[in-house]
């Protein structure tokens, strides 16, 4: 029924064109009737009716025309009007006498169909043609009259937008914001919004908030509520695009609506999708505040589909965790044997969002992590030295060592130190000492290289920079004299520790370290023949219950050892035992304390955990170093016991573990240990 009266007016709109030509329009009530027509747009210029339209121009040739009648008249071509009469009647009435007639109206129609269609593919060839924003606004000025123009040209300018370089981007965009072109095309959004295709509502709002229409404005608040109007009506590829727009939205009331809404509408959707580069999206949409279940479902999707995992979606994939924060380890071991197949397709900055990514999801994957510091070690070359230190922190950060990297880095630095600004400087220190890596062959000249670059920024370093840098020299067990001197200058004048600064505990910790390395890592400094020790409550930590059980077990009474010690330098021990000279024999711990005898050896148990080692070995991090360090210049021999394993051992097992470690001169060094990573 609506199809055929479309077709009446349609047809009825093409007569009257075609006859007013040869008969007058001098009735007030005609004049009425046009300026009715007149309220509506061409057909031509919407693409859904100009769809419709030339769908039914086919009929109209070689066939009689009959509609259903009408009581309303549409137009009049004579000098009196007759309501009375019926549409049918009034189109039998003015249709053409003859064939040629007829003939002389299809020509009419055909003509403007065809100028329509030549001006749409025209219109396309000139949008496919712009190579920038503002050339699509040109065009869009001149020859955009359909609002599936406007939106066509809107995304066309997001996506050359989106290419751009940062600072050709800044620019652009004010000539972007600038054009009037642009104010008449969000007009045009703003007024069509309602009557938009589904596919074209989405990506009008995806490219309007990526090109940085504020959020707050009436069209990205209509576009947004729009959205949720035909939220049903979206198919999976709109949602993907909804979800990845709402992504990058500030929360308010509309977009708290909508994404409650998509929530709703995913859950139900999710087991019919089937493109994980869709499942990805939902997932970066649904965000780190969706419930587990929704979580969950997701996760058991992309598994359904892990086996047509390709490379992008695997780096997708991982990010889109990231904004879920979940953590799947079976996705996350997938997408990691996926990137290190592909790691040689990876460019720089999706190296580092990969690792950065393993970071928020406390993900540490050995392999994967080797891959990728294999890969930068294997192309160093063609790497900016800068380029490398935002891999080196990256890694310091998940507190994974890549040696031969750093032994690349720093013949670098050795070669040109010039490149290092402070910052850098600052950051080259931190990763070194955190990871407690030493050059290889280099040590000396690396050090005294990093140490005259600090001294060229001594005069206009700050404080809290110098404590850093300070920090880091010592860890690693070198003192920078200047740099010391300068530091203590300052402390004595009150000007390290603030008041009123926040990070006023760190940085105590920091100088009371450096103090302490200044001390234990002098030249100067001789073994002690004796340390003076504390002894804290006899009650133990939960952790340490099953070891102190253990050596009353193997050593057969309590007295044997010590637990709980507290040394000078605010150094702690868990447990101190005393041994002959030999190792063969465990000393009672009173006996020793009332006879010294620099002959006693001492040992010290340390129970740490697992994060205290660089990733995947047993190699201890700069401040466990440092203290095993210092625990060496005050006599103790220390043994490094990871908590974890221990804890995991059995009762026999833990007391043969520990007799290993006490009786054995030559026991095994844990920083030559390899372990497995947590996953």
């Amino acid at each position: 029924m609506n199809n055929k009266i479309s077709y009446l007016l349609n047809t009825v709109r093409r007569m009257h064109r075609c006859s007013s030509v040869l008969t007058p329009k001098s009735s007030v009530t005609t004049r009425k009737h046009i300026l009715w027509i007149g309220r509506y747009r061409d057909p031509l210029e919407n693409v859904n009716f100009r769809k419709l339209f030339l769908n039914s121009c086919p009929s109209l040739h070689g066939s009689s025309i009959r509609f259903l009648s009408q009581k309303t008249d549409v137009f009049s071509t004579g000098a009196k009007v007759q309501p009375e009469k019926s549409t049918e009647a009034l189109v039998s009435e003015q249709a053409p006498q003859s064939s040629l007639e007829l003939e002389k109206l299809d020509d009419c129609g055909s003509f403007e169909v065809k100028h329509a269609i030549d001006h749409r593919e025209a219109f396309y060839d000139s949008l496919q043609k712009c190579t920038c924003p503002s050339d699509v606004l040109d065009l869009a000025s001149e020859s955009a009259v359909s609002i599936k123009h406007f939106t066509n040209c809107l995304t066309t300018v997001w996506r050359l937008f989106k290419n751009l370089s940062e600072d050709q981007q800044r620019y652009e965009k004010q000539l972007i914001f600038e054009h009037p072109a642009f104010v008449k095309l969000c007009q045009q959004l703003l007024r069509d919004s309602r009557r938009m295709t589904r596919g074209d509502l989405v990506f009008s709002l995806h490219a309007v908030v990526n090109l940085g229409v504020p959020q707050n404005t009436l069209l990205v608040q209509t576009l947004v509520r729009v959205c949720q109007e035909k939220l049903n009506q979206l198919d999976n590829r709109c949602i993907s695009v909804l979800a990845t727009t709402l992504a990058g939205l500030d929360k308010d009331k509309n977009v708290s609506a909508l994404q409650a809404g998509l929530q709703l509408l995913v859950e139900q959707r999710i087991p019919s999708i089937r493109d994980i580069f869709i499942l990805q999206n939902l997932m970066k949409c649904v965000g780190k505040d969706a419930p587990v279940f929704l979580k969950k479902k997701l996760e058991m999707a992309v598994l359904k589909e892990i086996d047509h995992l390709t490379f992008p979606n695997a780096l997708r994939v991982f990010l889109a965790l990231v904004a879920m924060n979940y953590c799947s380890i079976p996705i996350l071991n997938a997408c990691s044997k996926k990137i290190q197949e592909n790691v040689h397709d990876a460019p720089f900055r999706q190296l580092i969002l990969i690792l950065e990514a393993c970071y928020s999801l406390q993900y540490r994957n050995v392999k994967l992590f080797s891959a990728l510091a294999d890969y930068v070690n294997s192309t160093a070359c063609l790497w900016d030295k800068r380029q490398i230190i935002l891999f080196l922190s990256a890694f310091e950060t998940l507190g994974f060592q890549p040696s031969e990297l750093m032994d690349i880095f720093a013949e670098k630095v050795t070669e040109d130190p010039e490149f290092l600004n402070l910052k850098n400087l600052l950051i080259v220190l931190r990763v070194y000492s955190r990871l407690n890596y030493v050059p290889r062959g280099q040590k000396h000249l690396f050090f005294e290289t990093l140490h005259s670059c600090l001294n060229k920024y001594l005069p206009q370093i700050s404080n809290t920079e110098l404590l850093k840098a300070a920090y880091s020299l010592c860890i690693l067990g070198y003192l920078p004299h200047s740099a010391l001197e300068e530091l203590l200058q300052k402390d004595s004048r009150d000007e390290l520790l603030l008041s009123d600064d926040l990070y006023k505990e760190q940085k105590e910790m920091m100088l009371r370290c450096v103090k302490t390395c200044m001390e234990l890592d002098s030249p100067s400094f001789v073994k002690p023949a004796s340390v003076l020790t504390e002894s804290f409550s006899s009650l133990v930590s939960v952790n340490l219950r099953k070891a102190r059980e253990a050596l009353i077990e193997l050593l057969g009474d309590e007295n044997m050892f010590r637990q709980n010690v507290q040394l000078p330098y605010k150094y702690h021990i868990d447990f101190e035992i005393r041994m002959d000279s030999d190792r063969k024999k465990v000393l009672p711990i009173a006996a020793t304390d009332d006879h010294a005898d620099s002959s006693a050896q001492r040992l010290a148990f340390l129970f740490v955990p697992l994060s205290a080692f660089c990733v995947g070995t047993m190699h201890p991090q700069g401040k466990l170093a440092m203290k095993k360090r210092h625990l060496n210049k005050l006599g103790y021999h220390v043994i490094l016991v990871l908590n974890k394993k221990f804890q995991e051992m059995t009762n026999e097992d833990a007391v043969e573990f520990l007799k290993g470690k006490i009786y054995s001169e030559n026991a095994l060094h844990f920083s030559e240990v390899t372990v497995q990573d947590n996953n």
